[in-house]
Parts: C-alpha cells; sequence; structure tokens
C-alpha cells in the first residue's frame, strides 16, 4: 500500500480534482441517503470508503479525513499521529524516524500539497480527532454537513 500512497501524493492534483466532481455528486444524493436512513447506510458506505481510501491513501479511516489538505497523504500514518506538520525527528533525506524506511508523512504532504490548487490548504490547523469518529464514514459525514449548512442557509 505504501506505494499506492506515495502514487496518490504525485497525483494529488488530479485526484483533487476527481474529488471535487465527486462530492457533489455525494451531496445531490442526500434525499435518498435521508430516504434510507443514513444509520443504515454508514456500513456499506463506510466498508466501500475504507476499501477506496485504504488502496489509495493507506487511510486510517479516523472519521475526519484532511487529505484534501494535506496533498492527498494522510496524517494518520504518522507513527505519532501528529496532524498539523511534521515532528523534529524528521530525518535529513525526509525520512521518519520512528520508521526509517518510510518517507514522512508530513514531507510528502508538503509535496502533493505543492500540486494542489489550493497548495496553502496545508496551512490550515487540524483539529484533533474526535475518536469517537473512527471507522465512521466521512463521506456520509460531509454530506449530512453540507446539506445542514445549506438548510441553516435558506432558514436565514
Amino acid at each position: 500500500m505504501y506505494k499506492f500512497r506515495q502514487w496518490s501524493v504525485t497525483h494529488a492534483r488530479k485526484l483533487e480534482g476527481f474529488y471535487r466532481n465527486f462530492e457533489p455528486i455525494l451531496i445531490r444524493l442526500h434525499p435518498i441517503f435521508k430516504l434510507l436512513g443514513y444509520g443504515r447506510l454508514e456500513k456499506p458506505v463506510r466498508l466501500f470508503e475504507k476499501a477506496v481510501k485504504g488502496l489509495m491513501f493507506d487511510c486510517q479511516m479516523c472519521g475526519k479525513c484532511a487529505l484534501s489538505s494535506t496533498g492527498m497523504s494522510c496524517p494518520m500514518n504518522c507513527p505519532k499521529s501528529i496532524r498539523n506538520g511534521p515532528c523534529g525527528g524528521v530525518r535529513l533525506n525526509g525520512h521518519c524516524e520512528v520508521k526509517p524506511e518510510m518517507r514522512c508523512v508530513w514531507v510528502e504532504a508538503w509535496r502533493g500539497s505543492q500540486q494542489m490548487r489550493d497548495s496553502q490548504a496545508i496551512q490550515q490547523v487540524q483539529i484533533p480527532v474526535n475518536h469517537l469518529l473512527k471507522d465512521s464514514s466521512s463521506w456520509l459525514r460531509v454530506v449530512r454537513h453540507e446539506f445542514a449548512a445549506h438548510e441553516s442557509e435558506i432558514a436565514k
């Protein structure tokens, strides 16, 4: 999976473009998701999301996906679970101090982010992971969040 993870960082801009087209489709499916029930959809969507994102990004399913702002490099692959930049132990060759055979997740994140449209998104501070969301679908959470924001906008 490490090779796929590196490929995803190398092709971050294309993957960003794909997701920019994919997300609106997901959001338009909200009425169907709501009708079927988000609770009922959670398991099959989570399994599919885990398979896709696990293969492409070695995703750890933290429930708070940051791929779009970390150059398609999942920060949860950091052995220290650091979500906001590299630790002080990055080796001169860009490899991790804990796993010397692995390039630092944040060195890769910076490389990927520089290819993306919003290359400054990597500067955004990532909030700590809510471990209650672990192993849940961030795709369904995005749809619910976007639709709730849309509904609150209409209510104003």
